[in-house]
């Protein structure tokens, strides 16, 4: 494949659907796409611009090949169109909005990825996460426990890139260009 896949993570609340919808034309212009997801959360949730499906389809999709990546986390199913691997083999970049617990799968199966891991301190991940109103207290807490246990331990063996996002986002969006452009070679822009 041509295309170098960007392979967004982070705990929910750091900020990654900011930072993609305020890096998405940046990322055009380095010949990057962002891939919607397809979750069995509905379409009218607030946050990501994702393509809510319920688990039966979810589950119908994936049984028909329909995902390059699919993945369970925190009661919900996540998956990445197939479509994906077309624009890599085209040699367009792709970035999606990936998982930390699925990291290793991912690399499975695109060795060459750009993992980045989005970060934000503690106390600004409670802030966000009781402001956007999705969770519960008791998942909120689930989230940040989860959260403490991949800071411990590492979703790969090879390097993955971080990106703060615990100020100012427009930071957050140049550390993650510059990395997708020390990442991919001059003639793939």
């Amino acid at each position: 494949m041509d295309g170098k896949l960007i392979y967004l993570m982070g705990p929910s609340g750091s900020g990654k659907d900011s930072l993609i919808e305020a890096a998405r034309e940046p990322l055009r212009a380095l010949n990057c796409h962002v891939m919607r997801r397809v979750i069995t959360r509905s379409a009218e949730s607030v946050g990501e611009d994702a393509i809510g499906v319920t688990p039966e389809e979810f589950e119908r999709r994936e049984h028909a090949g329909n995902f390059s990546l699919a993945w369970r986390a925190n009661g919900l199913a996540y998956g990445i169109p197939v479509e994906m691997d077309q624009r890599l083999s085209d040699g367009q970049h792709v970035l999606v909005n990936g998982s930390r617990a699925n990291l290793r799968q991912a690399i499975e199966c695109y060795p060459a990825l750009l993992p980045v891991l989005l970060t934000v301190r503690d106390e600004v991940l409670r802030e966000r996460l009781l402001k956007r109103g999705r969770e519960t207290l008791e998942q909120i807490d689930a989230r940040l426990a989860r959260n403490a246990l991949f800071k411990d331990r590492r979703s790969s063996d090879g390097p993955v890139h971080i990106v703060d996002n615990s100020g100012d986002l427009a930071d957050a969006v140049n550390d993650l260009l510059r990395l997708i452009r020390l990442s991919v070679k001059p003639d793939q822009i």
